[in-house]
């Protein structure tokens, strides 16, 4: 679903590709975001807003490919942990939103999704090793 969003006096476009899937893979202005829900959090109703039921979803940037990464082609870790299960291997297809990992953090299980299609070049990591927060994951090929 394609949306404009205002913040402040600025405008963006928003599309998401399947808000049910985490983290949620949204464009705005071209540029693809994983998006993380924390919490749900009613708002108070303005005068102006029609519905009083107005909802938002706080939620945090958990990978945002800079121009360097997009550059090197490569998935980075959105959080700290340990890799529990990797499911592609290098030469395979990949579509954006496909989970192609599994990371353990605080005991739980994080599905990490490609953030965008293409061939896997190298898979850096494996079942076991420890990875940081941005740390490189897999690379696509050009």
């Amino acid at each position: 679903m394609k949306y404009k969003i205002t913040v402040g006096e600025k405008t963006y476009e928003v599309e998401i590709e399947d808000i049910n899937k985490r983290p949620v893979i949204a464009r705005v202005d071209g540029e693809v975001f994983q998006v993380l829900v924390e919490r749900r959090e009613t708002l108070p109703a303005a005068q102006d807003a029609a519905p009083a039921d107005i909802t938002a979803r706080k939620a945090v940037v958990a990978s945002a490919p800079s121009s360097m990464e997009s550059a090197s082609n490569a998935l980075v870790s959105p959080l700290p942990g340990t890799v529990v299960e990797v499911f592609v291997k290098p030469g395979e297809e990949v579509d954006a939103g496909q989970v192609v990992l599994i990371v353990e953090a605080m005991k739980m299980k994080n599905s990490i999704r490609s953030v965008r299609g293409g061939v896997v070049k190298n898979v850096l990591v494996s079942a076991g090793h420890t990875v940081a927060h941005k740390q490189a994951l897999l690379e696509f090929e050009s």
